[in-house]
């Protein structure tokens, strides 16, 4: 096996928890020609054919992403299959791929990766200008992170699929004689798998289940939001082309792209030889995807994450690391936080008690501080990726008779870019609009008679994928632990500096615990692998 060492080093990884990031997230870890010819690349492919995909028997070229930094269509088009053609292909490709055993797919998948590597930066700049990501976060979330994602899923399946003997010869002591039968093990895979993307994070959230189905055998469909299609499109290419070289159908891994108007992805989805599904987006089609009979489905869905502000040693270095994770890509994470919970009589600190009020008035200047940093505001802030979203929160904005955050951003490289402050809105906790998910860059401090049980009934009805909590009373912390983990909640205590809530580490951290409506499962647990097979035993006498 040729990736043995490394899928060895990330199973260790795995197991301890430990750091291990098989791709380098710092830029400069790449070579230095390598930003440049990424930036290339993307330009030339604006206005063209994308190059790369198996085009054979497509009914003609669709595509409408447009640049939340530019304001104009990128004007790639990319080959459009009808849904027979595809589930025909990826039925074929199914019954070859699944019988090639587990070491071979395993170092096939790693070799995708390292392919996929060769491109980061180009994925950085195609990420950039379909999400609305800064380039760096972009390079960073579908580069880098998305492969050790990726690895991770990849590792633990080889894991999970070499954990019994493939063949024994069983023995049982019967007095006079034994009984003796010839015993194997197969893990049979499900069938074609469906991933379904989001237009924010469009490979990041994507590749864990397309390498989770392909490392247990299964073909695998990918249907990408139409507004970030060109990402994943970079993934596929460079997967199908290792494919091809290695004799077997690039049909194993395809995209199936469609357009706002048109979509495609229920008939897909509801399509019998679907046999998986993996989901990422809002609850209402979440909870339809969930619905769908005859489907092992994987879903991460909307949830409304939670602060505790209880008590703090240093206001100002609270009110700066919350200013950030408020702020970056603009709140359009799933992890992002969205409702501060603050007691009614204030805060205490070390340098003395904060009002409710002057808490509300801390957070805001700290946001407006970083959004009006020249070298930080606009990088860290990106562009807001669809009008809808810029709309909802300016509804809601309305709605309350406030105003949004009087703050002067401009992107000194993109005049046109689509940007929107976070506002920090002051509520009480009768208010009504702290209770829904409100994507964006918006955030409520509510004024609580009890933070904690609002944080976790908020956890519980309507999904959490995060917590954030401060205190310097340690029996607080662990009642807060118990109480938000109970409902199946990740806690994170008083993170300052450079940890952020809304950053979760491949190998390390699990992303959605699977346990509230957030989603029902979680990169990457052992069951997001073995839900995907299916362990078979044959007895010979």
């Amino acid at each position: 096996m040729k990736h043995k060492e490394r899928i060895e080093q990330a199973i260790k990884a795995l197991q301890e928890r430990t750091f291990y990031a098989p791709y380098p997230e710092n830029p400069k870890a790449y070579d230095a020609e390598a930003d440049a010819q990424g930036k290339e690349a993307f330009q030339k492919a604006m206005s063209n054919p994308f190059v790369g995909l198996n085009e054979e028997g497509n009914t003609g070229f669709i595509g409408e992403e447009v640049s939340p930094y530019m304001m104009v269509g990128l004007g790639v088009q990319y080959p459009q299959f009808s849904i027979d053609t595809i589930m025909s292909r990826a039925k074929e490709a199914h019954a070859e791929w699944s019988k090639i055993d587990v070491e071979k797919r395993a170092d096939l998948l790693i070799d995708m990766l390292d392919a996929v590597s060769k491109r980061f930066f180009e994925l950085g700049y195609a990420t950039m200008h379909t999400t609305g990501q800064s380039f760096v976060m972009s390079f960073q979330a579908s580069g880098p992170h998305a492969n050790d994602r990726a690895m991770e899923s990849v590792a633990l399946g080889y894991q999970e699929l070499t954990r019994y003997s493939n063949e024994i010869d069983w023995v049982k002591p019967m007095g006079k004689f034994d009984l003796k039968i010839k015993k194997n093990f197969k893990s049979i895979s499900k069938g074609v798998g469906l991933v379904i993307g989001c237009s924010t994070f469009p490979t990041w959230n994507t590749v864990p289940g397309v390498f989770a189905n392909l490392i247990s055998g299964n073909a695998t469909v990918i249907k990408p939001h139409p507004k970030s299609i060109m990402p994943i499109a970079i993934v596929v290419a460079e997967m199908q082309k290792v494919l091809v070289e290695n004799g077997l159908s690039p049909y194993t891994v395809q995209l199936a792209v469609d357009t706002v108007a048109k979509p495609i992805t229920k008939d897909i989805a509801e399509h019998k030889d679907v046999k998986l599904i993996d989901y990422t987006g809002g609850t209402a089609f979440g909870d339809y995807i969930e619905s769908i009979p005859g489907k092992t489905v994987f879903t991460e869905k909307a949830g409304v994450n939670s602060v505790i502000l209880e008590s703090v040693k240093d206001p100002k270095a609270v009110f700066g690391n919350l200013a950030f994770s408020f702020s970056l890509y603009s709140g359009q994470m799933c992890t992002a936080p969205q409702n501060i919970f603050v007691p009614a009589d204030g805060i205490k600190t070390a340098e003395g008690h904060l009002s409710y009020d002057e808490v509300v008035e801390g957070l805001s200047k700290a946001v407006k501080g970083l959004a009006e940093n020249p070298k930080m505001g606009a990088f860290v802030l990106g562009a807001i990726q669809n009008d809808n979203t810029k709309s909802r929160v300016n509804d809601t904005i309305q709605a309350l008779n406030a105003s949004n955050l009087e703050a002067e951003v401009a992107h000194p490289e993109f005049a046109d870019a689509r940007l929107l402050t976070p506002t920090v809105l002051g509520l009480d906790e009768n208010d009504e609009h702290w209770k829904e998910e409100c994507f964006g860059p918006i955030v409520f401090v509510v004024k609580s008679s009890d933070p904690l049980k609002h944080a976790a009934e908020m956890a519980e009805h309507k999904g959490a994928i995060t917590c954030l909590c401060y205190s310097t009373d340690e029996s607080y912390m662990q009642e807060v632990e118990h109480t938000m983990n109970a409902v199946f909640t990740p806690v994170s205590f008083n993170f300052v500096g450079a940890a952020f809530v809304n950053q979760h580490a491949a190998f390390s951290d699990f992303h959605v615990s699977g346990g509230n409506p957030s989603g029902n499962a979680s990169f990457t647990d052992a069951l997001y692998i073995n839900r995907r097979f299916v362990w078979v035993g044959n007895r010979y006498a």
